[in-house]
């Protein structure tokens, strides 16, 4: 008799250790952050999406995804990047440059989206706290290459460790920079309408904060791009800041963290071992 279906990582792998971290929220703003200062990118972006109208949406279908990869069964991950590649196969934008007419699914922008999230999300977690090695780290990134085929990429092209990671943006910054556009959006993550009425809330300057924390994530030479300070002393406060963020989330009740995708994960690991699953600590 089979067990359960663990999805793509399973309960020994070094992604579930990362996406248990509730402070991944920042992290995905600091990978938008890194995104839109790709030329072709944020065309796509802009020409293809309703950001502006439905920014809270967006925001909770692409944590929904992420999470169905990492914590989903092998089949729902398998069907969450069917949709995916059927979305970007129909979908085209004019470079703003060339007037080029290209794919949203060429290799090359599925490769700059997915390796911009997974390198916000593990260096989130590691200066939040998070306890991994150096090879835990290569361990991640090698794991992460299973969630690039997912949207059609090819596995032999994906950088797969920190080091080719490295390699990886050196090799682009030079054609990174932040145009007009990056800079609209960049202001609208920074800014957004608030959801469900709340702008005039307290909720305004707490997101603002978020937001200009994960801009703070950034990379020095990333800042930079944007016309902001690189110097090592803001990475520093940045790190402080978010490890601080991590204690405080950290005492928010279970409930209030663990999403449905999360928790079936985790009750069909416990299955799995024939035992209740205690989380190790990761702090």
């Amino acid at each position: 008799m089979e067990g359960p279906d663990l999805g793509l990582f399973g309960p020994g792998s070094v992604s579930w250790r990362v996406h248990a971290e509730p402070v991944l929220w920042v992290a995905g703003l600091r990978a938008l952050y890194l995104q839109a200062l790709h030329p072709r990118a944020i065309a796509g972006i802009v020409q293809n999406s309703d950001y502006r109208n439905d920014s809270w949406g967006r925001l909770m279908r692409t944590a929904d995804y992420v999470g169905t990869v990492v914590f989903g069964t092998s089949a729902d991950a398998q069907a969450a990047g069917a949709r995916i590649r059927a979305i970007h196969r129909r979908l085209r934008a004019q470079d703003p440059e060339t007037g080029e007419s290209f794919g949203i699914d060429e290799p090359d922008l599925l490769r700059w989206v997915h390796v911009t999230e997974v390198e916000s999300f593990v260096t989130t977690a590691r200066r939040a706290g998070l306890r991994l090695s150096d090879a835990e780290v290569d361990a991640y990134y090698a794991e992460q290459v299973r969630a690039a085929e997912l949207v059609g990429l090819d596995p032999d092209s994906m950088p797969s460790s920190a080091y080719e990671v490295g390699q990886y943006y050196d090799d682009l910054r030079r054609y990174l920079r932040a145009t007009p556009p990056t800079k609209q959006v960049a202001m609208f993550l920074a800014v957004p309408p608030m959801p469900h009425k709340l702008g005039w809330t307290a909720l305004r300057p707490a997101w603002f904060g978020v937001a200009g924390l994960g801009f703070a994530l950034l990379p020095g030479w990333a800042r930079r791009k944007y016309g902001m300070p690189g110097l090592p002393t803001t990475g520093l406060a940045a790190t402080v800041a978010v490890r601080a963020l991590r204690e405080v989330v950290a005492a928010l009740p279970g409930a209030v963290l663990e999403g449905p995708i999360y928790k079936d994960a985790m009750a069909r690991a416990a299955l799995a071992a024939g035992r209740p699953l205690e989380p190790e600590p990761t702090f």
